[in-house]
């Protein structure tokens, strides 16, 4: 029984680019960051709404730069932390018109007594 050859890793050319963290990513993460911290405070739309608006362009970066761009998983995780904020904001705002309901059948109650 043989074993088939390990895959051979190309060799870089010397005058080839050094990988470099991509700076969108990081912003994407970022934001991804605050859209979480903000989200129960229905703040967490915005910078939410705005890293994946960024994601997009990171994402078509990110495989255009054959490898040369690095930070997939800053912006994996800055994406999802993004839908968690947007999450937590859409949560936020249904337990808030919950709670207004309630206090508002409370002090809107009107008690009719019989009038025969």
């Amino acid at each position: 029984m043989t074993q088939a050859p390990a895959p051979q890793q190309p060799l870089r050319h010397p005058a080839d680019p050094d990988p470099m963290r991509s700076s969108k990513a990081t912003a994407v993460y970022l934001l991804g960051i605050a859209a979480v911290i903000t989200g129960p405070f229905v703040g967490g739309v915005i910078p939410g709404t705005i890293a994946l608006l960024l994601a997009r362009e990171v994402r078509s970066d990110l495989h255009a730069a054959g490898g040369y761009l690095i930070g997939t998983s800053r912006f994996q995780r800055g994406v999802r932390m993004a839908w968690a904020g947007i999450v937590f904001a859409i949560a936020a705002i249904v337990l808030l018109t919950v709670r207004g309901l309630y206090l508002w059948a409370q002090t809107g109650s009107v008690d009719f007594s019989n009038t025969n």
